[in-house]
């Protein structure tokens, strides 16, 4: 479900005129999922219709930085860096909750002068998976559970984060999962996202404590991945708002804390017969169908490739450590919530899949495109999984690469996801993640001088 459902031009316009606006920020989500854009007055908004930006702002390292053109892979991004059209997509249009004058906010697709859409913009990627899908009849459905952290405000990179000081006058001292009395703690802030969330028509379900000292949870109601997606980009953004108006900071680091577990973006994924309805998941008689095995086969047999994409930056690998919360590998098991591939217990209309190894700090229309990339593939190519496990996985051998630049490595080796997510993209995704990864190897540590500098 889009946040505006078959909006047109016409009905945007209408709605922006019912709503008093005044500005617009026209959004682009780039390859971190940063919001990239412009403010612009509303009357420039409605004159132009073809907003432009260059293309290489899609590209840039979570630093700013882009590839350079000497670099083979660097020269996937244009060397006259050309500018891209950006066009509104009415259907995501809303409004700015937090703003002081009507403000509203729309996602843009990125298109190249020739009509074209711009191949590696996330957008456009998840749109490409989508297309696949639709040419064999098939609809997926999906369902993010996004897990965050509520911290102390810090202005420092180099001291920890704490946990927030809630209405008690205290912060958290040990782990409260699923406990509403911490939830209350906050709650003049969760007061403020629900209203916001409601305004942006943005669908969240329900909110639990997590494990880690103010480590929250949202799950959203399950719909087509583009609109989720959209709606995920937007919550990020909304929520980072409403804690800095109380006071605090609200993060989607895979690992912000040393010793609490990671955040982690659980997507449950579901496919169904474009013309029925039904789910292809499931046979005529209830029991498990041969393309529910070949989609969890699938997430078997290409997620480690597809590992810089879902957990995208080197902190992200610190969440993949053993008994730590988070999968070590890709077994799968029926409501086993040790194993990377979860099956929670459900009727068979709503037999589904819930992918547990996608960091919070995932771009969300790249994951969500990734995820399905790699069942799909496994229903092509029709891949047997392997033995469901039964007891836990976290005592079974590591299968995940333990590293951006191993991770990088593997995803720009693979033919078959490179088929089906773009060429460019991944040339272009790898390229910024080299970039990444050389930019951090120039830090020294706090451990390195801890452990290293006297005893070495």
């Amino acid at each position: 479900m889009a946040i505006r459902d078959n909006f047109s031009y016409t009905d945007m316009e209408e709605w922006l005129d019912a709503k008093r606006v005044t500005e617009i920020e026209c959004l682009v989500p780039d390859l971190t999922g940063v919001a990239r854009g412009k403010i612009l007055p509303r009357v420039k908004f409605t004159e132009d219709r073809g907003m432009r930006m260059p293309e290489v702002v899609l590209g840039m390292t979570v630093t700013g930085n882009s590839p350079s053109q000497d670099d083979a892979y660097g020269r996937a991004i244009s060397s006259i860096d050309r500018d891209m059209v950006l066009k509104a997509d009415p259907s995501t249009i809303t409004m700015v909750p937090w703003a002081v004058d009507p403000t509203a906010q729309v996602i843009h697709d990125c298109y190249y002068g020739d009509g074209r859409l711009v191949d590696f913009a996330p957008r456009s990627v998840l749109r490409r998976v989508l297309k696949l899908y639709a040419q064999r009849g098939w609809k997926p459905l999906v369902a993010p559970e996004l897990e965050f952290y509520l911290t102390a405000k810090n202005i420092d990179p180099n001291l920890p984060l704490a946990a927030p000081v809630g209405r008690s006058g205290r912060a958290e001292t040990s782990r409260q999962v699923y406990s509403i009395d911490a939830v209350n703690e906050f709650d003049p802030l969760f007061e403020d996202i629900y209203d916001y969330c409601e305004l942006m028509n943005l669908d969240v379900d329900t909110l639990i404590h997590e494990i880690g000292a103010g480590q929250m949870e949202i799950n959203f109601q399950h719909g087509e991945p583009l609109g989720l997606a959209d709606k995920v980009f937007y919550f990020k953004r909304t929520l980072r708002e409403a804690a800095l108006k109380h006071d605090m900071y609200a993060t989607f680091m895979a690992k912000p804390m040393a010793n609490e577990p990671g955040s982690a973006m659980h997507v449950h994924q579901s496919v169904v017969d474009a013309e029925t309805g039904k789910n292809i998941f499931s046979n005529e008689d209830g029991s498990p169908s041969p393309l529910f095995q070949h989609y969890i086969a699938g997430l078997q047999r290409y997620m480690p490739s597809a590992m810089a994409i879902v957990a995208p930056y080197v902190n992200s690998y610190r969440r993949i450590v053993r008994h730590s919360a988070a999968p070590i590998n890709l077994q799968w098991g029926m409501d086993n919530r040790t194993v990377g591939i979860r099956v929670p217990v459900s009727g068979s209309q709503d037999r589904r899949v819930e992918n547990r190894v996608i960091g919070a700090d995932a771009n969300p229309y790249l994951a969500l495109a990734t995820t399905l990339a790699c069942g799909y593939l496994g229903m092509l190519d029709a891949l047997e999984p392997s033995p469901m496990v039964e007891e836990s996985a976290y005592d079974m051998p590591v299968e995940l690469p333990q590293g951006l630049s191993e991770a990088v490595e593997l995803l720009r080796g693979d033919d078959r996801l490179r088929d089906v997510l773009g060429e460019r993209f991944v040339d272009v995704y790898t390229a910024v993640k080299d970039l990444e990864h050389q930019e951090f190897m120039r830090v020294i540590s706090p451990w390195e001088r801890e452990h290293l500098l006297l005893h070495v």
